[in-house]
């Protein structure tokens, strides 16, 4: 793929004929060539496919044997000059006893074949009638080519097949009943070192069979952290009892990917990441290392062509923290306010805090603070009365966000207090030599120091605590005044990114009965991102705009769940970045509202991505408590163990490269 660590798969189900392998062998090379135009890496195809997997007795015919063994030379010869690498199911005979196999070929070459080990023998499936199992171990299976030369072709179970131009690209194959038994076959795979695994399939519909199909597949793909690509057979085999209805799956690391529709022949593709999911095998230390009995595979190498190489066309999701359904958004958000609201619960109830003080500007942050805890509060039973939301207006603040803070107050019952901090700052800018006309770095954040000294102090007067705003993606940036609104006593928002806050406080607008309360949400919501350490236009709205400064959340959201959750590349996050904010890209997803961004945007700011988050690790370093609520997190205590002083250089230079 254009993209590294991508390869392009593809699971398909022909339309068989039973026992009529001349046609089934057809169908299965046109499907390989398809592929191949495709630019795919892999093909997987049902279980018995050259055959169909209803032949029943017929498995006893000789003639039906010798005429498999004989498609295999077809499809061997047909994959001459190609690169995608096939995984076929089909019977072969080995030492007097026929095998269930999956049978892998590439460019000319037959370079496996891996028999089943699990044949299931209860209710409609009659495999152990016909069928040997498997072995793990592997033997060199003599192979008679057409010019009578005679090919040894690895037979067993234990065997990897690894592109000798591509570390992550390592395959092994499991058959149909494998998946479904308490010791799948692929367990062992996946720690001797495979990242995809094939399943060549026949499994029979039923009521409810395709969801616990579905679900079954996702959940080995996540145990295993691997892709796995699930053939299934459909139609054409015998209806005489059974109906197959295909249901193709790829998944990767527990999402999947592809899904075909069942009762439909075709083939279906993937752009599956397979340095991802060795990224998160590194990174999980749980996933064990090459075990004592994993020594015994036996690795093939082969060769991946640079035909290989094409355009991503998987969607990549521009926003990565907010789930796209509505309803899925709406779970999410009830689920991390409550986690939120947990957190800070259990701090209060620990310490018997009387009040929680919050500094109320009206904007995102202190707005999802303020609700998460009233929510709390009315976990413990307590008065909202006894929630302090100190509004401190100076130079910056505009009418609008005064009177949204003032509003969300009263709805809440929460206790107001306005204190303006105007001559409280002036008088600090006499005392350190500070002209007020000079609104640097040094103008802003005396006012954020001024109002965290603020709500400390309310906090020791009321015998409570402060509750800090401040979000993931601000700590990211470092965007945040170091001892100012960097600190409090318990922060409830520093697992959430921005890009979700608004959704967070959308969430509380829409379950809320309070339609002042909605009302005001929803303009905040509205309400342009902002310090308010500036003084406003001249028409009274809001000059500062965090994302003017420091770049859309989108973005560094985006950047910051590739870099921290998956430790990718610069090169890599960039051309992700590229493909996510495309239009071709958001298109894919039916977004209404695409948010798109060009080449020199994406790498403007996420060079300012990387300054920022190596510089301002000081400030993450000395975090105040607060609850990991997603898959990434920066606290020092927990998810990221970062040196304050490490060096950005090597990730920069990367950069200039692009």
């Amino acid at each position: 793929m254009n993209i590294e660590g991508f390869v392009r798969i593809a699971v398909a189900t022909p339309k068989v004929k039973v026992c009529d392998i001349e046609h089934n062998t057809e169908a299965v090379r046109l499907g390989i060539e398809e592929a191949e135009r495709h630019a795919a890496s892999l093909i997987v195809f049902p279980e018995l496919v050259l055959t169909a997997y209803t032949c029943a007795d017929l498995f006893h015919q000789t003639l039906l044997i010798e005429k498999t063994r004989a498609a295999l030379d077809v499809l061997r010869e047909a994959t001459k000059g190609l690169s995608v690498v096939a995984v076929v199911g089909a019977p072969v005979m080995v030492q007097q006893k026929l095998y269930n196999c999956a049978v892998i070929l590439q460019n000319g070459r037959i370079l496996a074949i891996i028999p089943k080990r699990n044949l299931p023998n209860y209710s409609e499936f009659y495999e152990a009638r016909w069928f040997t199992p498997g072995s793990y171990a592997v033997q060199m299976l003599p192979w008679r080519m057409p010019d009578g030369s005679i090919e040894e072709i690895p037979f067993g179970m234990n065997i990897l097949l690894e592109a000798d131009n591509d570390p992550y690209f390592v395959l092994a194959a499991e058959l149909c009943e494998d998946v479904w038994v308490a010791d799948s076959p692929s367990t062992r795979h996946a720690i001797a070192g495979a990242t995809i695994i094939a399943n060549c399939s026949a499994s029979d519909e039923m009521i409810g069979k395709g969801d616990y199909r579905r679900q079954l597949i996702a959940a080995t793909s996540a145990r295993l952290c691997a892709c796995y690509v699930y053939a299934n057979a459909g139609d054409g085999e015998s209806s005489t009892d059974l109906v197959f209805g295909g249901q193709d799956i790829i998944a990767e690391n527990g999402s999947i990917v592809t899904e075909s529709d069942r009762f439909h022949t075709g083939i279906y593709y993937a752009d599956v990441d397979l340095q991802k999911i060795s990224q998160e095998r590194a990174r999980m230390t749980t996933f064990p290392a090459p075990a004592e009995g994993t020594e015994d595979y036996t690795r093939i190498s082969f060769h991946r062509s640079e035909k290989d190489i094409a355009p991503l066309e998987r969607f990549v999701d521009p926003k990565p923290f907010v789930p796209g359904n509505e309803k899925e958004r709406t779970e999410r958000c009830n689920e991390i306010f409550t986690l939120q609201a947990l957190g800070l619960k259990k701090r209060l109830e620990h310490i018997g805090a009387k009040t929680a003080v919050i500094g109320i500007s009206g904007g995102l942050d202190s707005t999802l603070a303020l609700l998460v805890t009233a929510r709390a509060f009315d976990m413990l039973g307590l008065s909202r009365e006894n929630i302090i939301s100190v509004t401190m207006p100076a130079f910056g603040t505009t009418d609008r966000t005064y009177h949204n803070a003032v509003t969300l107050t009263k709805e809440l019952h929460a206790t107001l207090r306005e204190i303006n901090i105007k001559k409280a700052v002036l008088q600090h800018f006499s005392d350190i030599g500070h002209d007020p006309e000079d609104h640097s770095v040094t103008y802003e954040n005396s006012q954020a120091r001024e109002r965290t000294q603020i709500l400390m102090d309310i906090a020791n007067q009321t015998d409570g605590i402060v509750i800090g705003t401040g979000d993931l993606s601000e700590l990211a940036l470092g965007w945040a005044t170091y001892n100012g609104d960097h600190m409090s006593m318990y922060a409830v928002n520093v697992g959430v990114p921005k890009t979700l806050v608004r959704y967070l406080v959308k969430f509380v607008s829409d379950s809320t009965d309070d339609a002042a309360l909605s009302k005001c949400l929803m303009d905040i919501f509205n309400t342009p991102v902002s310090p308010e350490l500036l003084p406003p236009t001249g028409d009274g709205s809001i000059s500062q705009k965090t994302e003017d400064l420091v770049g859309p959340y989108t973005l560094h959201d985006f950047f910051l769940y590739q870099i921290l959750r998956f430790g990718f590349s610069p090169k890599k996050v960039f051309a992700l970045a590229e493909r996510a904010f495309s239009e071709e890209n958001q298109r894919l997803s039916g977004i209404r509202e695409p948010e798109l961004y060009d080449r020199a945007t994406i790498l403007k700011w996420l060079r300012k991505f990387y300054w920022r988050f190596f510089s301002q690790q000081f400030k993450r370093s000395c975090l105040p408590d607060g609850p990991k609520v997603g898959s990434v997190a920066v606290s020092p205590r927990g998810d990221l163990r970062m040196p304050s002083d490490a060096v950005v250089s090597l990730w920069q230079k990367e950069l200039e490269s692009l």
